[in-house]
């Protein structure tokens, strides 16, 4: 679909815990991007109830994503990974927690978006800590560009969020640039979003912070 991907597809193993949730939990809560039927997905019927549908695109290892998920049981809670153990252990995390609004896909982001979701039907998406990609030689990499920001408000119902964080100062310039420049995108703040309490600082977060990274997040409401 596209010459120049943001992410690194890497290998490993899942661990002998991560394996035996995808056996289980997968067929149910999991598809492969690549395997999925034309046209859109039918959330509706895939989560077995109506319900407003967020998106978050790189769930990594769950850690954030799966106590998200628990804390909005109103929501039908979606994750695209490309990382096959990560998936794994979201689930895992997931059902420690006793998740049952959170459905996974594996796959590319974009592929999803352009032939498997229709235009304004996502009730809110999430885009946290994203690859920075920090070489300039590799910036081109990097997800937050404007034509996938493009994509992805075209898939926003008027209303909806979308919330975007990382603890790359220069990258955060670039998501706040390339979001400001979409037209069909408006900033709930006039730069940088507080820290929203809800959203769970991971081991990551914490090891930027002794770094001497600030993470920022943003917020942009789908007109």
């Amino acid at each position: 679909m596209r010459s120049v991907v943001s992410y690194v597809q890497r290998g490993g193993r899942m661990t002998v815990g991560q394996q035996r949730a995808w056996d289980e939990h997968w067929p149910a809560l999991g598809k492969k991007v690549a395997e999925l039927p034309e046209g859109p997905i039918d959330f509706a019927a895939w989560f077995g109830r109506e319900a407003p549908v967020l998106l978050e695109i790189g769930s990594g290892m769950g850690e954030t994503t799966s106590r998200l998920a628990a804390d909005a049981p109103e929501l039908n809670y979606v994750a695209v990974e490309v990382y096959e153990p990560g998936l794994g252990q979201l689930m895992l995390r997931a059902e420690k927690l006793g998740v049952t609004n959170l459905r996974m896909l594996n796959g590319d982001a974009v592929v999803l978006l352009t032939n498997h979701i229709a235009p304004g039907s996502l009730d809110g998406a999430r885009i946290f800590f994203p690859d920075p990609w920090p070489k300039k030689k590799h910036h081109k990499r990097r997800l937050v560009q404007p034509a996938f920001i493009a994509l992805l408000a075209s898939r926003l119902t008027p209303g909806a969020t979308l919330h975007l964080a990382t603890d790359w100062a220069e990258y955060a310039d670039q998501m706040l640039e390339v979001c400001t420049a979409e037209p069909t995108l408006e900033n709930r703040y006039e730069t940088w979003a507080p820290r929203p309490e809800w959203r769970p600082v991971t081991k990551f977060e914490n090891r930027a912070e002794v770094e001497g990274r600030v993470s920022r997040d943003l917020i942009f409401e789908r007109v």
